[in-house]
């Protein structure tokens, strides 16, 4: 018999998307139907969301959920099987997912998600009619006290639960007069629950409440065993042993897709990639760049201290000066945007800059420009490099987390053998990066060398099958099916 599994996620892609998250929320069912597991997927009822699954049929009613009435509706977008958590309460305000329209956190965050993570527990143990899957699956710290409210609910439990971290550094801590209002037992709090140093740790509860905990990476998996990597959590990770899991991401090969993608100027193939030249342009023309055949260095990422951007703003003048130009999108730390900003004043023409966030221009992107910078410190999958890879954009990456895992390196012995796809360097410091741009320049002034990387790129397999296959194994394995 075939294993059904209960998704449970803070954003799916495409009804809400702050990262890469999302993509994987909304990706991963839409594979397993290919392997005949059947996936439902349980999301918040954002005002987005709610506006975009229309007349949903409610099936079912809970009186009480932190501070209000709510209910689960059963909706279908795009091919995923929703059930969103209607709780106007929690969820209907103005802003993103977790920070308000004022820029801040929205303060009852461990109410909204708690009650997220109480209710994937109530689906799991058969609260809606008909349903009840064998494995609820949870997502990053927001989804993480399902399954501790699944190891401590009166009646012996049954569904199998599975814990994927996309980044370690987010764990959702909050203070001890929290937990009283979890309504999770005493034994609740403990070492082997969610006290964590005084705190309530959900991510740390469902580190030790799940069957199975998968990150999005082999590479990450290991980094996170480390004092350096495990962001405090790496003794806690050692002691689950084989039940730590590393399984690379996968993309949504239909969406992202050069010779398809309606949001670029013109579509192309790994055969027709001078039809790729047109979208280089469109790109000048976009960001106010001078048009000239030098390389397009594109950033479309956080602009925060992970992604290591504080030491790429120190190197613009430096790429200028290399010959290259530089296209930034993106958000984060207000004295990052400013430099990049102020680097757009010095050369106007060089380097363009967009702050905030849009999916259709990280498509344009993508198609535009020669070579994508993921310069992160730490980095548990990254999707970018990947969308870069499907586009003919020749990656420059850390090498870290799943940066290692999806990029071969552009050495000597990788290009011999015609295997390389882009650059690594390390560590996340200026003279490494300022040499491995250094090397992207010398490669982009060679064509034959440049476009023979560009078809290596667009070959490589980057979508779901392998990844997919990966968890339909883990949650057969679980099921003992």
């Amino acid at each position: 018999m075939t294993p059904t599994v209960l998704s449970v996620a803070s954003e799916v892609y495409p009804l809400i998307k702050t990262g890469g998250l999302a993509d994987v929320a909304g990706a991963l069912p839409l594979a397993m139907g290919g392997l005949g597991i059947a996936m439902r997927t349980l999301m918040p009822g954002y005002p987005d969301v709610i506006a975009r699954i229309g007349a949903a049929k409610s099936v079912l009613a809970i009186p009480e959920l932190f501070g209000g009435s709510s209910r689960v509706l059963s909706a279908e977008v795009d091919g995923l099987d929703l059930l969103v958590l209607d709780a106007p309460h929690l969820y209907r305000r103005s802003g993103g997912p977790y920070i308000g329209a004022d820029g801040q956190e929205f303060p009852d965050n461990w109410a909204r998600f708690a009650a997220l993570s109480k209710v994937g527990a109530m689906v799991a143990e058969g609260a809606i009619e008909g349903y009840k899957p064998d494995i609820l699956h949870a997502h990053d710290w927001q989804a993480a006290l399902a399954p501790v409210y699944l190891a401590f609910a009166p009646a012996p439990r049954r569904t199998k639960t599975v814990l994927t971290v996309h980044n370690l550094a987010f764990q959702g801590s909050y203070p001890f007069d929290v937990f009283p209002r979890l309504g999770l037992p005493n034994a609740a709090w403990s070492l082997e629950g969610l006290e964590y140093y005084g705190s309530v740790g959900f991510l740390k509860g469902g580190l030790h409440a799940a069957d199975v905990v998968t990150t999005v990476s082999p590479t990450y998996a290991e980094e996170i065993l480390t004092s350096a990597g495990g962001m405090g959590l790496d003794g806690l990770l050692h002691g689950r042993g084989d039940r730590l899991v590393g399984i690379v991401n996968g993309i949504d090969t239909e969406i992202w897709n050069p010779a398809s993608d309606p949001d670029i100027v013109r579509n192309y193939t790994a055969k027709t990639l001078k039809a790729r030249r047109d979208n280089k342009r469109a790109l000048e023309t976009e960001f106010g760049l001078a048009h000239d055949d030098s390389p397009i260095l594109a950033v479309v990422s956080r602009l925060t201290w992970q992604k290591g951007m504080d030491v790429l703003v120190g190197l613009c003048d430096e790429i200028v000066a290399m010959g290259a130009r530089l296209v930034v999108i993106g958000s984060g730390d207000r004295m990052i945007e400013g430099g990049f900003l102020a680097a757009h004043a010095r050369h106007p023409e060089r380097v363009g800059v967009r702050i905030g966030y849009s999916e259709v221009l990280s498509h344009r992107l993508q198609a535009g420009a020669d070579a994508l910078l993921v310069p992160s410190r730490f980095e548990p999958c990254g999707l970018t490099q990947l969308y870069a890879l499907r586009y003919g954009c020749i990656p420059i990456v850390a090498r870290v987390g799943g940066l290692a895992d999806t990029v071969i390196h552009a050495n000597f012995a990788a290009m011999a053998a015609g295997v390389a796809t882009g650059v690594i360097f390390a560590p996340v410091a200026h003279d490494p990066l300022r040499e491995a741009v250094a090397k992207l320049i010398r490669l982009y002034d060679d064509p034959v060398l440049w476009q023979a990387m560009q078809k290596r790129g667009m070959a490589t397999d980057v979508g779901w099958d392998v990844s997919a296959a990966r968890y339909a194994a883990l949650y057969r394995d679980l099921t003992g099916e």
